[in-house]
């Protein structure tokens, strides 16, 4: 049976995300467009781009993807790259392209596309710089793919830190619970073992036979560790603080990161955070 593409569904979370990545897109765009000595050459880059067109939950109406939403953007960027692993989605992106030069689409794991076809276009060395969205739908991401684009010193990233989905399916109140395959997922995604450490404390209460107990940190803690490894490790220069994505329960569902090199673009996203943190759906 031939499979037909269903567009997401997206929460009104999702939404504010879509707009604060449009608002500083046309920001950054602006700014490198300016750019006259030397002369940028500026790029887009959605990694996990979807079909282009959502669905939202509150309204039931057509909501436009990253993709679709950055085509829009004036100044334009020079050019756009889309990467899926659904075939269909990509189809999707295709026809509503398929009349632009400037659009390049991949049908991939966006770990393999990124490193082998992308990031080799924007170098720093060539006056090249990227804006670069990182939104998976889980552990999806490898850790490799953040520390190359942190230290190629030309790219900015939106980072979708799912700490819903870590939480469900690697920190466990239990961690002997977990199974191996969780644990070598969530180390591919960190880039190494450490979060173990971090993501657990040990308990002030004693267990019945003595021994003391560990006890899970919150999430706020393992964000902020995260954010110190963007830092650090991946070896961008500002790292703001992220921004917390909260459904209709006022559970986090993710944190949206944000790095750079550029301590004036990590500015602008501290503005633009603070003027969503409080909007509500």
């Amino acid at each position: 049976m031939e499979r037909k593409l269903k567009f997401d569904e997206i929460g009104y979370w999702s939404e504010i995300k879509l707009d604060i990545i449009r608002e500083y897109a046309s920001a950054y765009s602006k700014i490198l467009s300016g750019q006259k000595s030397p002369e940028l050459y500026h790029i887009y880059i959605d990694a996990f781009a979807g079909a282009g067109i959502h669905v939202s939950k509150t309204t039931g109406g057509f909501v436009p993807g990253s993709p679709v939403n950055a085509l829009s953007v004036y100044p334009q960027f020079k050019e756009y790259h889309f990467i899926d692993l659904d075939e269909l989605k990509i189809d999707s992106l295709e026809n509503v392209t398929e009349t632009r030069e400037d659009v390049f689409t991949y049908h991939g794991d966006c770990n393999t596309v990124l490193q082998e076809k992308v990031f080799q276009r924007v170098r720093y060395e060539d006056y090249r710089r990227a804006l670069c969205i990182l939104d998976p739908y889980g552990l999806h991401l490898n850790w490799e793919v953040i520390y190359e684009a942190g230290h190629m010193r030309s790219v900015d990233i939106f980072l979708n830190f799912p700490v819903a989905a870590i939480n469900r399916n690697v920190l466990w109140k239990n961690p002997d619970g977990v199974s191996r395959r969780q644990i070598e997922r969530m180390n591919i995604f960190w880039g190494d073992a450490s979060w173990r450490n971090i993501a657990y404390s040990e308990s002030p209460q004693l267990q019945l036979f003595g021994e003391r107990s560990e006890e899970k940190v919150s999430n706020e803690d393992v964000a902020e560790a995260f954010r110190t490894r963007l830092r650090n490790v991946a070896g961008f220069k500002n790292v703001p603080k992220p921004i917390a994505m909260r459904n209709t329960r006022n559970a986090v569902v993710y944190y949206l990161f944000f790095a750079s090199q550029k301590q004036f673009a990590g500015n602008i996203v501290e503005d633009i955070f603070r003027k969503y943190s409080t909007r509500k759906g």
